[in-house]
């Protein structure tokens, strides 16, 4: 790692990046889908494409964000939940404590696992220990709050997963138990709550923990919020919370422990969803109201062919589902048919982090620190492999044509020179 580091440095002597669509705004983009919409991006992540990397204070598995020339991420900051932000040189702009943290316990979890999200005026940050917090750019904490002091400690078994999402008008959070499912919406200036609704369902064991996050979405000019977990896909008024419609069925055999871990996907106009531990997938058609189970679920497969814990992708009309051991469907979201599938390296340990596409290609880590590049296509050629010497749980960022990289111990950045 020494050379990978002196490389880093030099390079960051010299680099200038523009501004321009730098922006990668929550965990998996903009619009959720985990792709770059166009650029050219590195095939190769090695230590000629090397900008720069630095040393992270401690474990944290979240996801950076991006605003223009600030790289956003999540990390514990000593004993304390903390936000860092870097520029394009690698080069630490401010850093900003939140609260306490509350230690991760899953050897792939941490204190620090929810990404911020940003709308540009302020920044959000959440955390397992329940903290909640509004940042402007330059690391002022302008208000923050603790879900679990307010609404009772987390019973989830491992590390909370989900990131906030936003709204027009609010900063919303899913939390998702087993002793009372809701969602809460505060406001983004003052902090406030601006409404709070219950998602509490009975479901076998461990059935309602959900580390899944939600979506936002545009319909008919008013925002939907759509929210996977406890066996149900719901919608929600992004005004109030109000419950529009509910599609259930996803565990009809009240089987114990299939709990939600990858988060649903949209694709159009369908929510492409993950179920019972990699073994299903299900496609639900986005509207209607009240129970739309009969309706609106269009498809389901349980051919084994789905994904326990990344998120699928979503790039150019078709949804890429990456499961745990390195099996690759290309699907189309109305029918739920495969379109290709593939396999990338198998290893004694698992896909975690979601995968990224951009480019054409697929980028995907092992939770050892095995990654990959590979073509986004039936061949599914493999490009690039490497071992990073650290565990990767985050998710690649394209962004700029450039690749961030987050692992336990380092934030890296990838591109041409």
């Amino acid at each position: 790692m020494k050379s990978l580091f002196a490389l880093g440095v030099l390079a960051a002597m010299t680099v200038t990046i523009s501004a321009e669509n730098l922006r990668w705004p929550a965990w998996r983009g903009a619009d959720g889908s985990g792709a770059a919409a166009g650029g050219s991006y590195p095939a190769q992540l090695g230590e000629k494409e090397l900008i720069w990397q630095t040393e992270l204070p401690g474990k944290g598995c979240s996801t950076p964000i991006v605003w223009d020339d600030l790289i956003i991420l999540t990390t514990p900051l000593g004993e304390q939940d903390g936000v860092m932000t870097y520029d394009w040189k690698g080069r630490k702009v401010w850093e900003a404590t939140i609260g306490p943290l509350r230690k991760g316990k899953h050897r792939n979890g941490s204190s620090s696992n929810p990404s911020a999200v940003t709308d540009g005026k302020r920044i959000f940050a959440y955390f397992k220990s329940g903290n909640l917090a509004a940042l402007d750019f330059k690391g002022k904490v302008l208000w923050k709050t603790n879900l679990q002091e307010r609404y009772g400690k987390d019973s989830l078994y491992w590390d909370i997963g989900t990131s906030p999402v936003l709204t027009r008008d609010h900063v919303v959070l899913a939390v998702m138990h087993d002793r009372e499912g809701f969602l809460v919406a505060f406001e983004k200036v003052s902090g406030e709550v601006a409404w709070k609704v219950a998602r509490t369902y009975k479901t076998a064991v461990e059935g309602d923990h959900s580390y899944a996050t939600p979506h936002v979405v545009e319909r008919d000019g008013k925002q939907v919020i759509v929210v996977w977990g406890a066996e149900r896909v719901t919608t929600h008024q992004a005004t109030d919370g109000k419950l529009l419609s509910e599609c259930a069925g996803f565990n009809p055999k009240a089987k114990s422990n299939w709990v939600v871990v990858a988060s649903s996907v949209i694709a159009g106009d369908m929510v492409v969803v993950p179920y019972g531990r990699g073994s299903h997938l299900a496609g639900v058609k986005v509207g209607g109201n009240g129970d739309v189970t009969k309706t609106h679920r269009k498809w389901e497969r349980g051919d084994n062919k789905g994904c326990f814990v990344p998120t699928p992708a979503v790039h150019d009309g078709k949804v890429y589902v990456l499961g745990d051991r390195g099996e690759v469907h290309c699907l189309d979201p109305e029918s739920g048919e495969t379109i290709w599938s593939g396999n990338l390296p198998r290893g004694a340990q698992s896909y975690y982090s979601s995968p990224t596409l951009a480019d054409g290609k697929i980028y995907a880590a092992r939770e050892d620190g095995k990654f990959f590049v590979a073509e986004a296509n039936k061949d599914l050629k493999v490009l690039f492999e490497r071992e990073f010497g650290a565990r990767i749980i985050a998710s690649p960022v394209p962004v700029g044509d450039k690749i961030l990289l987050r692992s336990d111990t380092h934030l890296m950045c990838f591109g041409a020179k």
